[in-house]
């Protein structure tokens, strides 16, 4: 069989050879997602499995949904770290701001970072960026096949979660032959589809489907009708008893409007507003645009966050962001 990431190999060789004799936290970003949690574990499990001293730490509590993949996985917050000398590992953190301030200060210098997003500088000592891959779940299963690691069946379900969470069940532009070869050895190693499916997207509460409905009813359309920007006002999780990750797939309705070319998400907290980013086609660098508000991502999938804003402040500024954007694109279109 052929190597999946063939530039990786040898460097990936390395860092396991680094890795004997120390303790190791493997840590996630703010506001996990199914990609954060399965590449966390999964590299978490793998570890353990080599006879390495491993626990998962984040700065959130893995979403409710999401909480299936964890099995017996040793997980703690900030908090619970233990004291003394830990060597970090981030996983699906295009920067250390991802995971915040507190994760930063004690652990300036890390020891690895395995992405997939556009936006990654390099920070750590080992870096395994692939921006062609469709999720960091796909790195790391690829790594570990490459090298023969072993992927016990909690493993493979995180893992598989991982990618069909960040291809939107394999129907994005980054979803590759790859990704489904990929996928299709992590069946054979125990993964489950059908019951990965069930746990993501069947058990949602009443509070989620009316934050939908709120979110729904609040859609405008910018743009000549080519961008679509739904909201959710401060508040509305008290009001519908829900919480952050229950945004998690929302902005994918505003996308998937015929005619849209760019779903937008925006919420709004005291004194800042948070938005969520999702292009139908690549071109649209969204990544680009988060970036001039210090957000990055993918090309079509990216989120920001601004404090000391408003809501209208904001959306007048992204809207004229986003109308360049468009400009930009439709022009290269018509000189190529």
């Amino acid at each position: 069989m052929e190597l999946i990431y063939p530039e990786f190999y040898d460097r990936f060789a390395e860092f396991l050879r680094d890795l004997e004799g120390r303790k190791i936290v493997v840590i996630a970003h703010s506001r996990p997602d199914g990609d954060c949690i399965g590449s966390q574990v999964a590299l978490a499990r793998v570890l353990r499995a080599l006879d390495l001293d491993v626990i998962c730490a984040n700065p959130d509590p893995v979403p409710r949904r999401i909480q299936f993949t964890v099995g017996d996985t040793p997980m703690v917050r900030f908090d619970g770290l233990p004291v003394g000398e830990l060597t970090a590992i981030y996983v699906d953190c295009a920067d250390q701001v991802r995971a915040g301030d507190k994760f930063k200060s004690r652990f300036p210098a890390p020891f690895a970072n395995i992405d997939h997003h556009l936006s990654n500088t390099g920070y750590a000592q080992h870096n395994f960026i692939d921006v062609g891959s469709a999720a960091t779940a796909e790195i790391l299963a690829g790594l570990f096949f490459d090298h023969h690691l072993p992927v016990d069946a909690q493993a493979a379900q995180a893992l598989y979660t991982g990618i069909a969470t960040d291809t939107g069940q394999f129907r994005f532009n980054s979803t590759s032959r790859r990704t489904f070869m990929i996928a299709s050895e992590l069946m054979a190693r125990g993964a489950q589809p059908a019951a990965a499916a069930t746990e993501l997207y069947e058990r949602e509460t009443a509070g989620k489907l009316q934050l939908l409905q709120r979110f729904l009813a609040s859609f405008r359309h910018e743009c000549g009708g080519r961008v679509c920007i739904g909201t959710l006002p401060d508040g509305i999780y008290k009001e519908t008893g829900t919480s952050a990750e229950d945004t998690e797939g929302l902005v994918d309705y505003a996308r998937s409007i015929n005619g849209v070319e760019i779903g937008v998400l925006i919420e709004e907290q005291a004194g800042m507003v948070k938005a969520s980013l999702r292009a139908k086609n690549p071109a649209y660098r969204v990544d680009q645009i988060a970036a001039r508000f210090s957000g990055g991502g993918h090309a079509c999938a990216a989120g920001l966050n601004v404090k000391n804003t408003t809501l209208a402040a904001f959306q007048a500024e992204l809207i004229a962001a986003l109308a360049a954007q468009i400009k930009a694109v439709d022009s290269l279109k018509k000189t190529s």
